[in-house]
């Protein structure tokens, strides 16, 4: 029997960027609350990448056996084959750590979070967010007062980003890929965990290269009772990912800049980082430690800070509706 203090034996279903993300994450921290039970990629170049950069890792032959050696598993592949996996994990009494979205078709993505329940998660990791933690405290102290309107803007270089291109096969692709699923997603999440649920949306998607994935989109809606002002296009920025998350109100506007840099709005407009702000690059593997955290207690069935399938499958509507409503050129 499993003592009940050891860590939890985690699975990775995909060696991606992301597969790779969380296994730095559980290596590189002694004492960590989760180990990786076993990898498993159907792509042997991608195994083999993985294993060099990892030595000793443990190697599944298939997904079957990721499962079988696993108390939770973690879904990073393409969005296309993320439920016929996670219905494995539950099928076999796993429970389930899934990147996002959840699904390509939403039918389908809302019978599983009917079936999952409370045994599966997503990674949205602003859930472990020092910068959003700022941006929380602040707010609770009165910086922003009534809120009257939120701000998301979300800018590109070139899509995929470069550090992307290996996986530009699916993320440039309409049927999966795009910056509204991969990057947007995650501030709407955001939106929906500070501010309430997502509703009332009106919004327009630019498709004007056949076959692949969006080039600017705009919309509006409300989180909970606050006006939302959305905007994202490639080619606005000379920077690779440029975004900020704005909230303003009747007392002071608070932000987040480049994924993890909390900023309040100073009395002469400027916007000042807080003291402790660290770029991405510092931020991100601490958020996705405190993820594996999150990982462990849903596993356990303990109460927890992940993202919920609820949330999830809320934030992929809202992804998909802005989607549909694209426009060809001419």
């Amino acid at each position: 029997m499993r003592n009940p203090t050891d860590p939890i034996a985690l699975g990775i279903i995909g060696a991606g960027i992301m597969g790779e993300r969380m296994l730095n994450a559980i290596l590189s921290e002694d004492g960590a609350p989760v180990r990786v039970a076993a990898l498993w990629d159907p792509a042997p170049a991608a195994l083999a990448r993985i294993a060099a950069r990892f030595p000793g890792l443990p190697l599944a032959p298939d997904a079957a056996a990721v499962v079988a050696a696993s108390d939770c598993v973690y879904v990073a592949s393409p969005p296309a084959s993320h439920l016929g996996y996670a219905r494995a994990a539950l099928s076999a009494g796993r429970s389930v750590f899934c990147e996002k979205p959840l699904a390509v078709d939403l039918a389908d993505a809302r019978a599983f979070v009917a079936l999952a329940g409370s045994r599966g998660a997503v990674n949205f990791p602003f859930a472990s967010s020092l910068g959003v933690a700022a941006l929380v405290q602040w707010i609770a102290q009165g910086a922003v007062g009534a809120p009257r309107r939120l701000t998301i803007e979300v800018a590109f270089a070139r899509w995929p980003r470069p550090w992307q291109a290996d996986a530009a096969g699916w993320l440039d692709a309409p049927r999966e890929g795009g910056f509204t699923r991969e990057v947007v997603s995650h501030f709407l999440f955001l939106s929906r965990r500070l501010l309430g649920p997502l509703h009332g949306l009106e919004a327009s998607a630019e498709f004007p290269e056949p076959g692949r994935s969006e080039r600017a989109i705009e919309a509006t809606f409300r989180a909970g009772d606050v006006p939302v002002v959305l905007r994202g296009r490639v080619g606005a920025t000379e920077q690779d990912d440029h975004n900020t998350w704005t909230l303003a109100g009747e007392a002071g506007a608070v932000r987040l800049r480049d994924w993890a840099i909390a900023e309040s709005r100073r009395p002469d407009g400027r916007f000042e980082p807080a003291p402790d702000a660290m770029p991405n690059e510092r931020a991100r593997p601490i958020a996705l430690r405190r993820q594996l955290e999150g990982v462990a207690r849903m596993t356990h069935g303990e109460p927890h800070h992940l993202a919920t399938l609820s949330e999830a499958l809320e934030v992929q509507e809202i992804v998909e509706a802005i989607l549909a409503r694209g426009t060809a050129a001419a």
